[in-house]
């Protein structure tokens, strides 16, 4: 299409205008004056195609096309932040926007539309009433259900102490299904720690989401109440699925437990003049209590530096799999126009001197790709108590814990929200439910759940059957096919065939923790099912079997 075939042209004038100085620089006349004559070329290859090309070009869209090929080709991380992205942005960074406080999601079925998935405890969308699974059908009088998630996003928020009208189709109400709402609008903060608590008898836990800028005192008051409680002994911070955030964040919270002037890390960029050092400013709350940090590869950037650093000053025991491997620094440049460019300016090292950035963004293989550092050639640096840690690949835990995968199955209950549009039903049939402390999915709540399953409607990956069926036609082609095989194929095929009664109590287990986290939400929040979970959950059982045992926590830190 021609406008397509722009938007190529365009983007690879930019990428070859930023990419070719260096070559040009040390071939002719230096990088500044490089820079000049490619973005003069640039320009006059915009200008002739827009004068000249047989059709219109969307200028807006080319050069957005182009800036976004340009940055594609650096890293991941470094963007251009539009104008009209600025507040997504902002709420990432400060976890505060005005709206109504609610996850929504886009779905196509049953009824095509964007539904509720989940308000937070005490929002405004909570207190009113909305419920996870409504449908909305209309805000402010304007029907939006075949708007995106992102248009009703935009339409909710808003000034706090603004006020709109939600109308919703609920299900599973009987004929009363349309609700409407009068809600006001607040400012939402999206809390970093949304559960606190003690388990195991003697630990104290604290789960933590993100790193904006109320992570730290969420935790310190996290970290005070706990200490109120004679019987806890430990503290586990979980940063597991825990993408990162502020850095500054991570370095206070860091500074909560060792002592006050502790190198958490260095920036390190392109000159020594870049290189900054950050240090822990606050006096510590406890610098003995013993501590574990849980990670896994889900734990990136600020969650890293936390996990690092703790485990670099012999501070706490890291349990979980390896982390993400993000060791960069960006910084937030203003642009013209309202935008914004969020640059990748430094590589951070955290107190024993090594690196965790996993993959080389300056490196690509012969087929494009990006180069990681194997693991046989990461240097070996040391903890405080000399302990061997290595750099790159992220974050090593002390004690490695295996995660079970997800199976198909599961997989396919989460996809097509049988889990989820279960729980909307059981809501809407049950007022209440035990709390997380004693909740279990039981044999009656697991058998409702089947018979919720339609087998009709139930969406199979037909891996088994796609895979026999491109060996029956191999064997054929090779001419293996004789009465013989063809009777052991329609034999296996009809072994292999689905019993969906069958496979679900075959992974039961796995099912029953996916329907209690939905319900959990539903009657609860978030901090329900992190509380649920934390009750079922390996991981911090073998943290608590290590912290409880000092002889075992003095070998592992070599104190």
């Amino acid at each position: 299409m021609p406008n397509r075939t722009i938007k190529i042209w365009l983007a690879a004038a930019v990428v070859t205008a930023m990419a070719v100085p260096c070559m040009l620089a040390d071939e002719t006349d230096g990088g500044e004056a490089a820079i000049v004559r490619n973005l003069d070329i640039f320009n006059a290859l915009y200008k002739e195609l827009n004068t000249y090309y047989v059709d219109t070009i969307d200028a807006q869209k080319a050069m957005e096309t182009a800036i976004d090929a340009m940055l594609d080709d650096v890293d991941p991380y470094t963007e251009y932040i539009r104008a009209k992205d600025q507040e997504d942005f902002q709420v990432i960074s400060t976890g505060e926007y005005g709206g109504i406080g609610s996850y929504i999601q886009q779905r196509t079925k049953p009824v095509k539309g964007v539904y509720i998935t989940g308000p937070y405890k005490d929002s405004p969308a909570a207190k009113a009433g909305v419920r996870s699974g409504d449908r909305i059908v209309a805000i402010d009088g304007d029907t939006v259900v075949d708007w995106s998630s992102d248009k009703v996003s935009a339409k909710l928020k808003g000034l706090m102490g603004t006020q709109l009208r939600l109308t919703v189709a609920r299900p599973y109400c009987g004929d009363d299904s349309m609700k409407t709402f009068t809600i006001t609008r607040e400012t939402i903060k999206i809390p970093p720690v949304p559960y606190y608590g003690v388990t195991r008898g003697s630990v104290g836990y604290i789960n933590l989401t993100t790193f904006n800028e109320h992570s730290f005192q969420q935790v310190r008051d996290a970290v005070v109440e706990l200490k109120k409680n004679p019987a806890v002994k430990s503290l586990v911070l979980d940063l597991r699925g825990n993408g990162g955030g502020l850095m500054e964040s991570a370095v206070q919270i860091v500074g909560l437990f060792v002592p006050k002037g502790t190198l958490v890390l260095t920036t390190r960029g392109r000159d020594k003049q870049s290189e900054k050092a950050y240090k822990t400013t606050q006096e510590p709350l406890d610098t003995k209590i013993p501590l574990a940090v849980l990670i896994d590869g889900g734990s990136a950037s600020s969650a890293e530096i936390t996990a690092g650093a703790l485990q670099d000053l012999d501070r706490a025991v890291v349990l979980g799999s390896r982390s993400f491997g993000k060791g960069l620094v960006q910084s937030v440049r203003p642009l013209p126009f309202d935008g914004a460019l969020k640059v990748t300016i430094a590589k951070y090292y955290i107190p024993s001197g090594r690196l965790i950035q996993e993959i080389d963004y300056s490196k690509r293989g012969a087929d494009g790709s990006y180069q990681r550092l194997p693991d046989s050639l990461a240097r070996v640096f040391h903890t405080a108590n000399g302990r061997e840690v290595r750099e790159g690949g992220g974050i090593t835990p002390d004690i490695k814990v295996d995660y079970p995968e997800l199976t198909r199955l599961t997989y396919n209950i989460v996809r097509d929200n049988w889990a989820f549009d279960f729980a909307t039903k059981y809501a809407a049939e049950h007022p209440t439910i035990a709390p997380p402390a004693t909740f279990e999915v039981t044999d009656t709540i697991f058998n409702e759940f089947k018979r919720f399953i339609d087998p009709e409607q139930f969406q199979y990956d037909k891996v088994c059957e796609t895979g026999l069926e491109n060996l029956r036609k191999a064997a054929k082609a090779e001419g293996y096919i004789t009465p013989e095989t063809q009777a052991a194929f329609d034999q296996l095929a009809t072994l292999l065939r689905h019993d969906l009664d069958h496979d679900l109590d075959q992974h039961r287990d796995e099912i029953a923790k996916l329907l209690a986290q939905e319900l959990m939400t539903r009657y609860y929040y978030q901090a329900g099912d992190v509380e649920y979970d934390a009750r079922h959950d390996e991981t911090l059982d073998r943290a608590a079997e290590v912290l409880g045992n000092p002889a075992e926590l003095k070998r592992i830190l070599k104190k």
